[in-house]
Order: C-alpha cells, then structure tokens, then sequence
C-alpha cells in the first residue's frame, strides 16, 4: 500500500474498510494454478464480460493472470504481466492478433495491493470501447500498442468448449503467476466497470461489497476462503477450478484489507 494512503486511511480514524476481504491466495511460479476444463453450457453472452482482481506481485517476471482457450489457435483471451513490468491484454480469433493493449505504465511494486479489472464488449459500436483496463478503478488510456477488434468479434472467454486458467498465459505452463491474488470476479454476459467492486474513499481505492453481481451462465467469484479447496466457485454457478499446486498452505491472510 501506498504510504499516503496510510496516512490517508489513518487521519480518517475509525474503521477505514466498510467491506472487508479476509484472505488472498499466494501463488508462487509454477504448477500452481486454478483450471476448469468444461463449463457443462453455452456462456450467456460471447461477446461481453468483465473480469476483475486485487493483486500484488512479489516478482516482476512474466506474470499471468488468466487466459482461456486450448493452447492452440483456435481463439484466445489473456491478461498478463510481461517481464518488464508492463501489462498486456490479449484477443486472438484463430492464430490471428485481433485485439492487444499494451500499457505504457509499470508495475514493479511489490509492497502494494491494486486492483485491476478488465472488460470487453465487442458489441460496441466504438472500437476502442471494446477493451478497457482500470488499475485502481482509473481506466489506463496510455498504450504503447493498441489493436482493438471488430465489432462483434468473439471474445471466447466463458466459451464452453474452452480451457480456462486462472495464474498463468500460456498452456505450455510458462508465464505462472509470482504473488497474491484476491476477490477474483468473472462476469458473463456484462460488461462491468469497476465501480461495482470498489470505490474512492479520502482518495483512496477500496473494495466494496459486490452484492448484487450478476455472473450469467458461466461466470465466477473466488474468494479463496476455504483453504482446502481454493478454487470453489462462491458466485452460485458452481463453477469450481481444479488446484494445481496450491495447496491449503497458499491461503493467506495478506489481503487489499489486512490489517485492519
């Protein structure tokens, strides 16, 4: 955290946080990872979605968030960290770029929890409106690249028929995740902005509780509370993820809210 958001947090005085968030889960390189194979329906929408996350990072390398497809070339989506610190979002349709954002900011801090969303609608009849990504509920505008795809481009996320992993980029098992990830919300079928998992508060970026969320068909919310199966799905959907790697020692009570 920030320390002016510190000071920020303590001359409000009293309890800071309205919603708290009890527990992250650590992630440490390789195997670990959450993964679901089969969704077992058709996504409410292949079009528009939003995903969103609390991170910290304990190593600038090349750290994935998710991605979804079958490690072939038949339509992705990925968010990751690259080596230098930049963060890159990713549509393919076949083995064909059609959408990437590359920021120009980095993130090489590794004391401070931010919260990162992404969404996309490729419905939209505004091509850059089609993917966005929000770093503490501010939507970054700074690219060094930026492809946006046409309209009504399918975006596979939440596809049936499609791998999903959560911690990694790649199916070769490169590009796992070195940190903590917290109140992990997928969203099918809307396309979210962050205001409905967070707000400013004496100028400072907080969770809020997101009762009311509505995750479709396919979505899901990970809130990592229960250590021996981390990758229970909290949405109502049942969409449970298969552990690799992280076992009940990588439930920790490092969170966007510890310490209060």
């Amino acid at each position: 955290m920030f320390s002016s958001e510190l000071w920020q947090k303590s001359a409000a005085g009293g309890a800071f946080y309205g919603y708290q968030i009890e527990q992250s889960c650590r992630w440490e390189d390789s195997p670990d990872q959450l993964q679901i194979t089969s969704f077992g329906q058709a996504p409410t929408s292949s079009y528009k979605g939003s995903f969103s996350c609390w991170f910290k990072l304990t190593n600038v390398a090349e750290n994935g968030i998710f991605t979804c497809g079958n490690g072939g070339s038949d339509g992705e989506l990925d968010l990751r960290f690259n080596s230098d610190g930049t963060l890159r979002y990713n549509l393919y349709s076949g083995s064909s770029q059609v959408g990437d954002l590359r920021t120009t900011q980095v993130f090489k801090d590794t004391s401070a929890w931010m919260h990162l969303m992404v969404n996309w609608d490729t419905t939209d009849g505004t091509s850059t409106n089609r993917m966005k990504i929000y770093i503490n509920g501010t939507q970054v505008t700074d690219f060094s690249s930026s492809t946006y795809p046409s309209q009504n481009q399918n975006a596979f996320f939440f596809g049936n028929s499609r791998k999903h992993g959560i911690g990694f980029f790649t199916w070769n098992g490169s590009g796992h995740l070195e940190g903590y990830l917290a109140e992990i919300h997928a969203t099918d079928g809307t396309a979210y902005t962050p205001s409905q998992f967070g707000k400013t508060k004496n100028n400072v970026w907080i969770p809020k509780d997101p009762s009311g969320t509505s995750y479709g068909n396919n979505g899901f919310y990970f809130k990592f509370q229960n250590a021996s199966a981390l990758g229970d799905d909290s949405s109502g959907n049942n969409n449970d993820f298969t552990e690799g790697g992280l076992g009940p020692d990588h439930q920790v009570k490092d969170s966007p809210t510890f310490g209060e």
